[in-house]
């Protein structure tokens, strides 16, 4: 049983890993609850969470090994995901220039289920990670995650065992993604009530993280393509 409980809480922390850091989808996020509140922010962390399911059944089915093997998909993708972020990048310039504080959100269309979902099928680093540790989470067998502390894991070997390929440990994994899908925009929509210069502000770096993710996929997508 509490072998159970630490590979679910592994999963959480797995998950939290996967959607936390800065990155084009967390930049939807923040873009869609600073301007449009917190029930569009939460919709656009949806899309990515459910393009992590999509890639999770496709890893599963072992589809995401046999398209990373072809040579092309990969530069391709690089090239597709650099333009649709520098697109996006473009929107998000217009709302940081139309949104002139938090007192003007609750406006407009959503779309950022849409744009995550769409983004994250075509992020390369995202089929990168369910080539690896996706695929390590699925396989049935344990990890000993502190076995492999610097210096002490001979001392720590056995004090945390994760069992990979368990429901618990899959669950916990986009539980995890669920909790930063719920917080993270409700942090953003706290903050901006407070301060009416957030919004835009927070627009406008969204529409720079864009840009410069795009640029950058770009780049990789030509030189691959060379």
């Amino acid at each position: 049983m509490i072998e159970l409980v630490v590979t679910g809480l592994a999963g959480v922390v797995f998950g939290l890993a996967l959607a936390a850091p800065p990155g084009p989808m967390n930049a939807i996020i923040a873009e869609e609850s600073v301007v449009r509140g917190w029930p569009a922010g939460f919709r656009a962390g949806l899309g990515a969470m459910l393009a992590d399911a999509v890639f999770f059944g496709l890893t599963l089915a072992g589809f995401v090994a046999v398209i990373d093997r072809v040579s092309v998909v990969r530069p391709a993708l690089y090239l597709a995901g650099g333009v649709l972020m520098l697109y996006f990048a473009v929107g998000a310039v217009r709302e940081a220039r139309t949104t002139s504080s938090f007192t003007d959100a609750d406006r407009g269309v959503s779309r950022g289920f849409r744009k995550t979902f769409v983004l994250s099928l075509t992020n390369p680093y995202q089929i990168g990670f369910w080539l690896t540790v996706g695929v390590g989470l699925l396989e049935p067998g344990t990890l000993d995650v502190l076995a492999y502390a610097p210096a002490v894991g001979d001392l720590l070997a056995g004090a945390l065992v994760v069992r990979t390929g368990s429901p618990a440990l899959l669950l916990g994994f986009f539980g995890g993604i669920g909790c930063w899908i719920v917080g993270y925009p409700a942090a953003l929509v706290g903050a901006g009530r407070r301060v009416d210069a957030f919004a835009p502000l927070v627009a406008a770096v969204s529409a720079v993280v864009l840009a410069g993710f795009g640029l950058a996929f770009l780049g990789l997508g030509a030189v691959e393509f060379v």
